[in-house]
């Protein structure tokens, strides 16, 4: 499988927005990337500058086993990387009246070949349209959940003849989508809720994608979802996925239809004569799987057709997961990290729910501590639910503790916040959230995760050198 790749011989003027912005506040907030300190969970920390390097298209890119290299590559001589710090809030401040086409150019040019499109088979080909306009090379991807309608995986083959691309393709594990299906059925989540199925057909296959990349390309609209998508901005530090750097903050989103009204894309999309999904016609707005996905009514909001028997505030698959917003009452509270009881614990629901995580108490976790020889070593998270970094690690944490079921290492968690912080600083190497720690099976010293990557490989990497 190789990303698409294309590139036009001819120029294209890139001038100023022709599209009306949306009526969605143009007070944008970029998330702020960095670890939360103990001393001030209230304080914002703002990391939104980082450190991106700068290649020739041509230049052959540094890739690791997630990525496959291009199908011809150009060779060029070695050229000394140019690295530059890069603050994507102020650059979203200076690009929030740009067009789309602007965007998707300055997007472009500053990845090279480490960034891509995220084609979802909906009305997103307006991205691949806008890059082919800019006249550079660039590539697609998309997600094959393996439920998708078939006028979809139509459309797919239709955009490839159409720009002479070919996208690359990525699918869940099936040993993993093989263990959902026997244990909960085919379709679990019209009872259980879409999240658990989400994660593993799409999110984690996402998730691989992009720890290849330095940024990515995503079709959201201000519009699309007022719940969970009015704020956001046209570029951002990522708060949720890792890219090829690793850690918190090495990959970078591009939304460059952000501002732009559902009606303006068809516009462009009808003038342009770009292929669309035949589902469109049919009354489907926002499309996803098969069985997820269904027409909406005249007057009906377009996510209406998503998941229609969940909450209709937080309709988000996991892809972008950092939009959603804390609780109601973390809101009025005017805190960014949820609303406090007088203990300081916050109201902020649990995170790190799987069956596959142990959930310490204060007495179990002393108990831990004081062994000095286990029966199994035990990974422990320190976490706090209103932390956002927590809330970042907790797809990885997850996908890790199921995939050590039953491998004689345990994964659990403990909420080291309130009135269980002091006992965490005093004794369990607590200094910001989240904190790891492994418990070997001969020694009652924990050890502690220093790296800020939190990925599955690299704490399975840890893992594995002590276990």
């Amino acid at each position: 499988m190789a990303f698409a790749v294309t590139s036009s011989s001819s120029s294209t003027a890139i001038s100023g927005s022709s599209f009306p912005r949306s009526s969605a506040s143009p007070d944008l907030k970029v998330p702020q990337i960095g670890a939360v300190r103990l001393a001030d969970r209230h304080a914002t920390v703002s990391l939104s500058r980082r450190r991106c390097a700068v290649k020739p298209v041509n230049a052959e890119p540094k890739r690791n086993d997630s990525i496959v290299p291009l199908a011809a590559t150009i060779a060029a001589p070695k050229i000394s990387e140019k690295v530059e710090v890069e603050d994507f809030e102020q650059l979203a401040k200076e690009l929030d009246n740009a067009s789309p086409l602007e965007i998707m150019d300055k997007a472009l040019e500053k990845f090279g070949n480490d960034i891509a499109i995220a084609f979802s088979g909906a009305e997103d080909v307006a991205l691949i349209e806008y890059a082919k306009l800019t006249g550079r090379p660039f590539r697609v991807f998309s997600l094959d959940t393996g439920r998708l309608n078939p006028e979809t995986y139509r459309f797919f083959n239709e955009v490839e003849k159409h720009y002479g691309i070919r996208m690359e393709y990525m699918f869940p594990d099936a040993v993993e989508v093989q263990a959902l299906v026997r244990s909960k059925g085919l379709f679990s989540f019209y009872e259980d809720g879409h999240q658990e199925c989400c994660r593993v057909r799409k999110v984690r296959p996402l998730r691989r994608a992009l720890k290849g990349l330095r940024a990515w390309i995503t079709g959201q609209r201000k519009d699309q979802s007022p719940g969970t998508r009015s704020e956001v901005p046209v570029v951002q530090v990522d708060p949720v996925f890792e890219g090829l750097d690793g850690g918190i903050g090495s990959s970078v989103k591009w939304n460059p239809v952000a501002n732009v009204d559902g009606k303006d894309i068809w516009n462009f999309l009808r003038a342009m004569n770009v292929p669309v999904n035949t589902l469109h016609s049919q009354g489907y707005v926002s499309i996803g799987c098969e069985p997820c996905t269904r027409p909406v009514l005249p007057g009906q909001h377009e996510r209406e057709g998503r998941w229609w028997w969940e909450d209709a505030k937080a309709k988000e698959c996991g892809l972008h997961k950092g939009n959603l917003k804390q609780d109601s009452a973390a809101q009025l509270n005017g805190s960014g990290n949820g609303a406090s009881h007088a203990n300081g614990t916050a109201t902020q629901s649990d995170i790190f729910n799987s069956q596959s995580l142990v959930t310490l108490s204060r007495t179990g976790i002393e108990n831990l501590a004081r062994l000095e020889n286990r029966k199994e070593p035990w990974l422990v998270v320190l976490y706090a639910p209103w932390c956002r970094f927590c809330q970042a690690m907790e797809e990885s944490y997850v996908e890790l503790a199921e995939k050590l079921a039953g491998s004689g290492v345990k994964v659990a968690k403990f909420r080291a916040d309130g009135e269980q912080k002091e006992y965490a600083k005093t004794e369990l190497q607590l200094g910001s959230f989240p904190t790891i720690l492994f418990f070997p099976k001969h020694s009652s010293k924990p050890i502690k995760y220093a790296s800020e990557k939190r990925d599955v490989d690299s704490l399975m990497a840890f893992i594995n050198a002590l276990r």
